[in-house]
């Protein structure tokens, strides 16, 4: 190594020790001696990766014990979450799985599992949710799977950079009952007051969370920038809850551990609505509690602000975080303006007719013994095409939102094309697993190959020539699509998978 690289690198790291310093500096006084102790000893130790599993397509405990035999995981429950485990050690990386690309389960820090987990949907079999500020898209998936992918989540952000980002994540998920839009999240209250059932808000952040990642990497913040921050913040969680219906329930969350973002701007709402806000107490949720600060040294909070969650990582071992829930108790006044409106014959999107949902329902049946109708019935959805592409939607989209544009909303379904029905690899790897026939099983020293993207050559099969199959191995683990040619099973795993 050059001289000159390693005094950039010693630069580097420098500079990270240097701003963590700043913050426990600045964090020091809101903690107990021992309490800081604690933090500065959690700090020495490495962040374990975590993951959250997805019950919309197995089993998450049994899928667990069978990954961790396979890849030789030791795995710790995380205690307020449970389809989520840390992997404390692991022959084979969870980034690296089939599973992982196929969306059986979601890479997630630990912290960023507990604002979707205080939520509360069993009143509500069908709920409306909005994600305020959804992308990356990892905490609408745990909507969708929390919701069981009934009813519908409005998955909006307002960059339209992160838009692609989200909606991939999405599909990958197998999640159905969404719709993504770009808005600013500021609109959504004067558009649709008292309208959701369920809204969450984590929110755009200084991301003073103590850990540094190579996606969440430690940073300076000014008092300026910081006031900005907490500024938008405030105005994002009055939008969120002028469009909560009364009873519904927001989760406001950061992943910074600075009050002027977190107790302060929950402060703020309450002192906006002080009639119509409550402060949930949620610590029985938790195993150690973890109360917000009612004084940062400077300022005094409303006492019931000890009832939301401040997560220090030597809590939990995890990130810092912050998470409030926060019932409406009764109407809220505020500004209301029209929703943007485009019509939805523009999308192209057109709804099957009966003979097409009965000639679809067949092809399925008899391909692979699956009951299309019954998903359709069980998650509230009909079945739209444009071109030759067939997908699923929401059918509570079309009772309230029809007019509202989106930049992408349900799940491929597949493709007509001349040699029959081709389903897509997003509907197989949400599904697969429920279909009983059009299996194809892969002999295990073929796997290595079929994982890098390789065809399969010098086939032996009696399907059909074009037929669509489900790739598996001996234990039916699932590994995507592939299609029957003269002597060869064409691999459709997506490039970016490979």
């Amino acid at each position: 190594m050059s001289r000159r690289k390693s005094k950039e690198i010693h630069s580097e790291k420098k500079g990270s020790d240097d701003l963590l310093s700043e913050s426990l500096a600045r964090f020091e006084a809101l903690l107990p001696a021992d309490g800081f102790q604690q933090l500065l000893e959690e700090l020495e130790r490495p962040l374990y990766p975590a993951l959250r599993a997805n019950p919309l397509k197995i089993n998450p405990v049994a899928a667990l014990a069978d990954w961790s035999r396979r890849y030789g995981w030791q795995t710790q429950p995380i205690p307020y979450c449970a389809s989520g485990w840390w992997v404390q050690h692991s022959d084979v990386l969870p980034s690296q799985t089939i599973e992982h690309r196929l969306g059986f389960y979601y890479i997630q820090d630990a912290a960023s599992m507990l604002p979707v987990e205080l939520f509360d949907f069993t009143s509500i079999p069908a709920p409306l949710i909005l994600d305020l500020a959804a992308s990356p898209g990892g905490k609408t998936t745990h909507l969708a799977a929390k919701s069981g992918d009934r009813g519908l989540i409005i998955a909006n952000d307002s960059s339209q950079g992160r838009i692609t980002a989200l909606r991939l994540v999405l599909q990958t998920w197998g999640a159905a009952n969404t719709a993504v839009t770009a808005f600013p999240g500021e609109r959504f209250g004067p558009w649709f007051p008292e309208t959701f059932d369920r809204v969450l808000l984590d929110a755009p952040c200084s991301m003073q969370n103590l850990r540094s990642t190579e996606s969440h990497p430690l940073r300076s913040i000014t008092e300026k920038e910081q006031k900005g921050l907490a500024g938008r913040q405030t105005r994002l969680l009055a939008s969120a809850f002028q469009s909560l219906k009364v009873g519904g329930q927001v989760v406001y969350s950061t992943c910074t551990l600075a009050p002027e973002e977190d107790e302060a701007v929950v402060e703020a709402l309450i002192r906006q609505f002080p009639e119509a806000v409550q402060v949930e107490n949620v610590q029985s949720r938790l195993p150690v509690p973890a109360p917000g600060l009612v004084f940062d040294g400077s300022i005094k909070y409303n006492p019931v602000v000890q009832n939301t969650v401040r997560l220090w990582p030597h809590m939990y071992g995890t990130s810092g975080f912050y998470a409030a829930l926060i019932t409406k108790l009764a109407p809220v006044q505020g500004t209301i303006q029209p929703v943007p409106d485009r019509s939805f014959a523009k999308t192209g999107l057109v709804a099957l007719n009966r003979m097409e949902n009965r000639k679809l329902d067949d092809f399925f049946q008899i391909s692979y013994g699956f009951n299309l109708p019954d998903v359709l019935e069980k998650q509230d959805l009909s079945l739209w095409q444009r071109g030759m592409a067939v997908f699923v939607l929401p059918n509570l989209f079309f009772n309230q939102f029809s007019g509202l544009p989106f930049q992408g909303i349900g799940l491929l379904v597949g493709e007509w094309a001349p040699d029959g029905f081709a389903p897509s690899h997003e509907w197989v790897a949400r599904f697969g697993m429920d279909f009983h026939q059009g299996w194809f099983i892969l002999a295990e020293e073929l796997i290595p190959a079929w994982l890098r993207g390789e065809d399969i050559h010098q086939l032996n099969s009696n399907g059909r020539i074009g037929a669509v199959v489900v790739v598996g191995d001996a234990q039916r683990h699932l590994l995507g699509r592939g299609k029957i040619q003269a002597q060869r099973l064409k691999n459709l795993l997506p490039r970016r998978l490979v």
